[in-house]
C-alpha cells in the first residue's frame, strides 16, 4: 500500500474504533496510549473485529501469535504494529 503514513493510519484506526465501539461516546476523552481492554472499550469479540478491519484496510495478514496486547491494545500500539507490518 503506497503512501500510507502514520497520521493516516492513526486517523483511520480512530474512526473505526469510534464508529464500532464508542457509539455515542466522545473519543477525545481517551488518550492514544490508553488500553482498550483496561478501559473496557474493546472485548475479545472486538479484538476479532479490529484485526479483521486492519487486515482488510491495509492488506496485511495478522497471525494468531501477533494478536497480543503489545500489538493491539491502544491506538499507539496499533499504529506501530501496522507500520511494522507494512514495511
Amino acid at each position: 500500500m503506497a503512501n500510507v503514513n502514520e497520521a493516516d493510519i492513526r486517523k483511520k484506526i480512530k474512526e473505526f474504533i469510534t464508529e464500532s465501539f464508542l457509539i455515542g461516546s466522545d473519543f477525545d476523552q481517551i488518550e492514544d496510549s490508553d488500553s482498550f481492554m483496561e478501559n473496557e472499550i474493546i472485548d475479545s469479540t472486538g479484538v476479532l473485529e479490529l484485526t479483521s478491519f486492519i487486515e482488510t484496510e491495509y492488506g496485511i495478514s495478522i497471525k494468531d501469535d501477533e494478536i497480543t496486547p503489545d500489538n493491539l491494545d491502544s491506538i499507539d500500539r496499533l499504529v506501530g504494529f501496522v507500520e511494522r507490518k507494512l514495511t
